[in-house]
């Protein structure tokens, strides 16, 4: 995995969580929770439920009666009343806050909290330290709500795997978990049936429904030995498929793993909120101080009750919870609605890094073409042109790059294929092997050169991919072969220079292939013959010029430029495992349109996180001065504070809603 994934796999957070979920170990130093947000459920869950809207309701019926119909209490019924209410909701905070405390750590929210309501209690302010407390605690239920709503949102969009899945062993069909299936046996899929596991089709053909894996709504014809992949809805026919891969190595396992660790991989935002509270928080704690001690040497009529209630106001609303939490959720709203747009993001920081990108560098071949070749023209020099499409087949039958499965497919089952010895893939140039006792030559016109054998001048003058060979230093001829751009790349490219972001190529086919391409999708700039430490010299060039860049390609040739890039974008991930590991953004469909949609994915995340920044701090500032002069009470205080929360978290909720269509 590149380093900047690694970088960042740092700390998770959310202290607060602790009490929703009724976790009450601390975080180590690094600051992971080690709490599962979506846990939140249960007798514990449904007891701190209870607790709180048993302490709302106190305090309500103690407030219709003391001013709905003026019923005073004694002092000590009031504080008996009263302390009940404050114990049943917020007991769990001061728990908190005392082992926190205890280990050195007092500048938190926990420790804010209790300060401020205990403090309410001394000063025989009953109802509004209740009141502090249990609009805190109903704050926090919102706030866990909407996380673990977030979370939800993602697994459900990505775990969609079936819990049972039919085999065929013995001639007989049975139902097992997919778990307990080996690689090799093979399975059965009725229409309208989830695939569990990755494997090939056996059935001659069969539509799938790749939807929840792509983001695509098209059903996605496949032929007998075409990959199947787990996730996918066969339907129109009964299917048998072998089985490839575990039920745990499957490629959608891979990104379920991915898509939880990128909730632990914080943004640059994120992170700059979590420093900036843990200097925000005892600065703010020191400055209630100073309210309550320093007017005694400024204020002639000094009353020690009136300004330490000024700080107890002052601490309420200096509580940071809405604003740690609204920012994160965005994020997490953010990774849920690339992934529902067929773009799986390994963390929030990519997010981010997705903003800045001025450039957008793309490869040819898979990326802004399908990678499926044709083989177009066939010409021979010295022999017949069936002998040379044996030759190069046998050669090229070694190999996985689509132009070598293009002429294996060419000479297909009329040409029996030789046998090949001390097959070497000589990179960015081409293939050398031993056929039939013939040393063989396969590759670009580079190759022919580095092994200084002469070719006719017409060669180059070839527009299409092209296979140059030779036979025992010989030129024997060539094959062409032709790429399709893909259906939306000109649209995809049009979209990006209307984001005023600029467009490269970069390919190591020949440079009038790639003038043709460039031509056709409208890309702005164009370089072809690039070896792989070409590809890294241009970005690397790029980037010495101030650009930030993107570069899409197919993450594993490409892998030491994906590596480079700010980000890194892996097209057609669900192929490929190295795709998955070496790519910060992975686009699963194979659409160049979507790294559009992934750059609007964190546009749309910045704007609304830095709305929840502004919003909560605006509205902090104000209601701490007019605390301080003696203007807001604890009521504005405490509704300020989890009115900010709420607006934060629905603003936030906005994220996952949006329609990328529109």
């Amino acid at each position: 995995m590149n380093n900047k994934t690694s970088a960042n796999n740092i700390e998770t957070h959310h202290e607060h969580r602790i009490i929703a979920n009724n976790r009450t170990h601390d975080h180590d130093e690094d600051g992971h929770d080690g709490h599962d947000h979506g846990a939140a459920g249960g007798s514990s869950s449904i007891r701190e439920h209870i607790d709180l809207i048993a302490a709302l309701a106190i305090l309500v019926v103690v407030l219709i009666l003391e001013y709905g119909f003026n019923i005073t209490f004694s002092q000590p019924v009031s504080l008996t009343i009263n302390l009940a209410a404050y114990l049943l909701s917020g007991w769990k905070v001061l728990r908190m806050a005392w082992r926190k405390a205890t280990r050195g750590d007092v500048f938190n929210e926990f420790v804010l909290m209790s300060v401020a309501t205990i403090g309410a209690f001394i000063i025989k302010e009953y109802p509004e330290g209740v009141a502090v407390m249990v609009f805190y605690s109903i704050g926090e239920w919102f706030q866990d709500a909407a996380v673990n709503r977030a979370k939800a949102n993602i697994k459900k969009m990505l775990d969609i795997r079936p819990e049972e899945v039919t085999v065929i062993r013995e001639g007989k069909a049975e139902m097992i978990h997919p778990s307990a299936i080996a690689i090799n046996e093979k399975i059965q899929v009725k229409p309208g049936e989830k695939v569990a596991l990755d494997g090939l089709l056996l059935s001659d053909s069969a539509s799938f429904n790749t939807a929840a894996l792509t983001g695509e709504s098209k059903p996605d014809t496949k032929y007998k030995g075409d990959p199947v992949l787990a996730g996918m809805v066969n339907l129109n026919t009964v299917v048998e498929i072998t089985v490839t891969t575990l039920f745990r190595d499957s490629k959608l396992s891979q990104i379920l793993d991915m898509v939880r660790d990128a909730t632990a991989r914080k943004s640059e935002t994120q992170l700059f909120i979590s420093r900036f509270a843990k200097i925000y928080t005892p600065i703010v704690f020191f400055l209630a101080l100073a309210v309550a001690v320093l007017p005694v040497f400024f204020v002639e009529s000094y009353v020690f009750q009136t300004w330490f209630y000024r700080a107890l106001v002052f601490l309420v609303i200096s509580c940071p919870c809405g604003l740690v939490v609204s920012i994160p959720l965005g994020y997490f709203g953010g990774i849920g609605l690339a992934a529902r747009n067929g773009i799986l993001l390994k963390g929030g920081n990519f997010l981010d890094a997705l903003t800045k990108v001025d450039t957008i560098v793309m490869d040819k071949t898979g990326t802004l073409t399908k990678g499926v070749f044709k083989v177009r023209k066939v010409v021979a020099a010295g022999m017949s042109e069936t002998e040379l499409v044996k030759l190069i087949a046998a050669l090229e039958s070694a190999s996985t790059h689509p132009i070598a499965r293009a002429i294996v497919e060419y000479a297909g089952d009329q040409i029996p294929l030789p046998k090949v010895d001390e097959m070497e893939e000589i990179a960015g140039h081409g293939l050398s092997g031993n056929v039939e006792g013939k040393t063989i030559l396969a590759g670009n016109v580079k190759l022919l050169e580095k092994y200084g054998i002469p070719f006719p001048d017409d060669v180059r003058q070839e527009v299409d991919t092209i296979v140059v060979t030779a036979v025992n230093d010989q030129y024997t001829g060539y094959i062409t072969i032709a790429d399709e751009v893909r259906e939306d790349a000109r649209e995809a490219v049009a979209a990006m220079h209307s984001l005023k972001l600029r467009t490269v190529m970069l390919s190591g086919d020949k440079q009038r292939v790639v003038d043709k391409v460039a031509k056709e999708t409208g890309i702005q700039e164009a370089y072809g013959d690039l070896l792989p430490d070409g590809k890294v010299k241009k970005v690397t060039t790029l980037k010495a010029n101030g650009a930030k860049i993107a570069f899409a390609g197919d993450g594993v040739n490409d892998a030491p430029v994906v590596a480079l890039a700010d980000v890194g974008i892996a097209m057609g991930g669900l192929g490929s495992d190295a795709t998955i590991e070496t790519a910060d953004v992975v686009i699963q469909n194979d659409m160049p349109s979507r790294i559009v949609t992934a750059i609007r994915c964190g546009k749309i995340t910045r704007n609304i996180v830095w709305q929840n920044i502004i919003l909560a701090m605006s509205v902090k500032i104000a209601v701490l001065v007019l605390g301080a002069s003696g203007v807001a009470t604890l009521w504005e205080a405490v509704i300020a504070d989890v009115g900010v929360a709420l607006l934060s978290i629905i603003n936030a909720v906005r994220i996952q809603r949006t329609n990328m269509d529109d």
